[in-house]
């Protein structure tokens, strides 16, 4: 039998996304002479096709459907994100002038976030018959086995990173490839030196990115006297860094959740979305949510994605199926890791990455790939022993 609670929580909160597309989006339709409802109809449409996809995935049979869906999506992915690259701006759409987004009839198509459930299969897969709870290997062979995956990463890096100026999604896909692995059976001491060359591999990317090194910047101007303030004066001034760049982003999300207080401004009362930070429908959507409805109202969201989250983990638990157990293992890091990173960082723990938030942020390829994602869960949750 389907599982109705994770259903129910993913509904739920694709209806909060369809609410807030509209109450934070009053500045965006203005700016770009849009219809009032422009955003929340697009968004309501995406919206009820996630939803219907979930559903119709759900009804699937997961033994004959997940792996070659899976495939399909991981292929497909490294397909659509390559030749994008070459195509022309009239069916490419760019931001921070990367290629990421394909312009489809009433759609842009952003294929990294279906190639993401494709990753997440392939390692279920294949991690699957490498890896073994039961079976313990030496260091050296652990790292012969995990070579192939350090090729595949690096093609990830190179699709995503590079070609598409998005370090966030590759911070997202590291993070599930090492904790899937641990899941898998692999030894902590691998883990820690995969950390290690993860780590070098990323202060490489941002310090050979101009832009990267700004936004670093920018963050640290936010933060630096919060975390100075725990060391000695001497260490505290050789460490500090004047006339860095104001980090406008973090201190208008800030301001917007100091705004909001316990209960919020009101729904559509929000003053953080009438231009002080572009689109918080979309990346910042977390603090416009907390200005309108408060801390209060922040901590049920994020309680109602906790259970969805927790939800996965226990059906996860209850797989008797490896490659089933790894995928909904990888699936709960997925859009547990993304919620996290998106807020850490509008409260400027970390820079700001650009990760969507879950079901939640403006996008109708995020929305898609989460509510298929979930669909599949939901198919494989037949097969697992839940009480």
């Amino acid at each position: 039998m389907v599982d109705r609670p994770l259903f129910f929580f993913s509904v739920s909160l694709i209806t909060i996304s369809i609410l807030f597309s509209y109450s934070l989006s009053t500045f965006a339709a203005l700016y770009y002479e849009y219809n009032e409802f422009h955003f929340m109809i697009r968004q309501c449409i995406a919206g009820v096709l996630g939803i219907l996809l979930m559903w119709g995935i759900s009804k699937c049979n997961p033994d004959s459907f997940i792996l070659k869906f899976g495939f399909l999506l991981f292929f497909g992915g490294i397909f659509l994100m390559f030749i994008m690259h070459f195509l022309p701006e009239s069916l490419a759409t760019s931001a921070g002038g990367a290629k990421r987004w394909i312009r489809l009839p009433f759609f842009s198509l952003a294929p990294v976030e279906f190639f993401k459930i494709g990753f997440v299969i392939f390692l279920a897969w294949s991690f699957s018959r490498r890896f073994s709870l039961e079976e313990q290997k030496d260091l050296k062979e652990e790292f012969i086995t995990f070579l192939p995956y350090t090729l595949v990463f690096l093609i990830a890096v190179y699709l995503i990173a590079i070609l598409q100026n998005d370090l966030g999604q590759i911070v997202l896909l590291g993070t599930t490839l090492a904790l899937m692995m641990i899941f898998a059976g692999s030894s902590f001491k691998l883990f820690l030196y995969l950390l290690s060359f993860t780590f070098t591999l990323f202060i490489i990317i941002i310090i050979t990115s101009a832009h990267r090194i700004m936004r670093v910047k920018a963050w640290w101007a936010g933060t630096q006297d919060l975390i100075l303030s725990f060391f000695p004066p001497s260490i505290a001034n050789s460490l500090r860094v004047e006339n860095l760049p104001e980090p406008y982003q973090v201190q208008h999300s800030l301001n917007a959740i100091a705004n909001g207080g316990i209960l919020g401004e009101g729904l559509g009362n929000g003053l953080i979305k009438l231009g002080f930070l572009s689109e918080v429908h979309t990346d910042v959507i977390l603090a416009g949510i907390t200005e309108e409805i408060g801390f209060l109202g922040l901590m049920c969201i994020s309680l109602l994605f906790l259970s969805l989250i927790f939800r996965i983990l226990k059906i996860a638990n209850r797989c008797e199926n490896t490659i089933y157990y790894l995928f909904c293992s990888g699936t709960a890091i997925i859009l547990g890791f993304s919620f996290l990173i998106n807020a850490f960082g509008i409260s400027g723990l970390i820079p700001i990455k650009g990760i969507a938030v879950p079901f939640l942020s403006y996008g109708g390829s995020a929305i898609l790939s989460s509510s298929i994602m979930i669909g599949m869960v939901l198919s494989i949750s037949k097969r697992a022993k839940i009480s």
